[in-house]
């Protein structure tokens, strides 16, 4: 479990990955060479799995974000891997979890446009064999994007 000087890193780095080592090890007031080490390792043993920028996707072209909840037939266990496998292919589903309730998956699927979604389930998500049922659920306004957790 990380302690007190790795929570202090993980606090920061999740709100800004650019930080250098040294501007971080000043705002943990440890030198250099142990922020280094200690951020190296939280990496390793995968507390810390990655750094990207946030890209604002209508600025990109991309308006148009929808919830799309995803039923599955048949729920064999190889089924369900082959759901899992061919879904996270898609270019389209920018997140996908597996969840309990009325649906099996929920996906975030972002698109330029209502005719892109709508090749995006016609011709994609209709490929996919195991499909029963697919609910829709359009995105207005993005109130909240939060990435980092409270640590």
């Amino acid at each position: 479990m990380p302690d007190s000087f790795d929570l202090d890193i993980i606090r920061i780095v999740q709100s800004n990955a650019k930080i250098t080592i040294k501007e971080l090890s000043e705002n943990i007031n440890l030198s250099p060479t142990p922020t280094f080490e200690r951020l190296k390792k939280l990496e390793k043993e995968g507390f810390i799995t990655g750094y990207h920028a946030h890209i604002d996707a209508k600025k990109m072209g991309f308006g148009l974000i929808v919830m799309c909840n995803v039923s599955l037939k048949n729920h064999q266990k190889d089924m369900i891997e082959k759901f899992q496998e061919e879904i996270v292919r898609f270019d389209e589903v920018h997140e996908c979890y597996h969840i309990a309730g009325m649906y099996d998956y929920l996906l975030k699927v972002v698109e330029k446009d209502m005719d892109s979604y709508q090749h995006f389930v016609s011709k994609k998500l209709a490929s996919l064999d195991n499909i029963a049922n697919v609910q829709s659920s359009f995105v207005m306004t993005e109130l909240k994007r939060d990435t980092g957790l409270k640590v």
